[in-house]
């Protein structure tokens, strides 16, 4: 569905062009590897993790391993394919770390929960990015960062965005991602 002249996030996409999609992000996987970006953030061992629209799981085996055995990853898509893969991807990797969530916008965690927030590739799509960025701030813990790579945006658009949400501030801008540090 489009709204805008773009994809509506708060439903999922016909088949046919989720699978194109993760086909595409196998190849971007391969020519520059997603712990590229999960560098910049400085996951450590033992984290809670959400992979806010993790689309085919290109992040999770990655964030898997940075969180260890003492963390998790919550992988995150309003899209029934993605959480197949993502299922997938933790079967075949013998993850145990890995629970996945089938979901439009809330996480159904609980509040403060959070360490790290992954909204790669995301931000530009949805409909209503505010109810977004609302949810991702109720489950980050205090210290919390929300690491956010958007391709699809300029960085003015993006400041801009997550500025007038009121509810979070730049950390760091990163070589490939954004870092923001949740408001009190």
């Amino acid at each position: 569905m489009r709204r805008n002249g773009k994809r509506s996030m708060d439903r999922p996409m016909p088949n046919f062009g989720f699978e194109m999609m993760a086909a595409m992000f196998k190849v971007r996987d391969w020519l520059r590897p997603r712990s590229e970006i999960l560098a910049e953030v400085k996951i450590q061992p033992g984290d809670q993790v959400l992979d806010y629209g993790c689309g085919p799981g290109g992040y999770v085996a990655a964030t898997a391993e940075l969180v260890g055995e003492a963390g998790v990853v919550y992988a995150l898509d309003v899209h029934p394919l993605a959480i197949r893969k993502v299922q997938d991807i933790a079967r075949k990797h013998q993850l145990t770390n890995v629970k996945t969530i089938q979901s439009d916008c809330k996480t159904g965690l609980p509040d403060d929960s959070l360490d790290v927030v992954l909204l790669y590739d995301v931000l530009g799509s949805l409909d209503d990015p505010h109810a977004v960025l609302a949810e991702l701030h109720r489950v980050l813990k205090p210290d919390g960062i929300m690491s956010l790579n958007e391709p699809h945006m300029g960085e003015e658009a993006i400041l801009a965005t997550v500025a007038n949400s009121h509810l979070f501030r730049l950390g760091k801008r990163g070589e490939r991602a954004y870092s923001f540090l949740s408001k009190s």
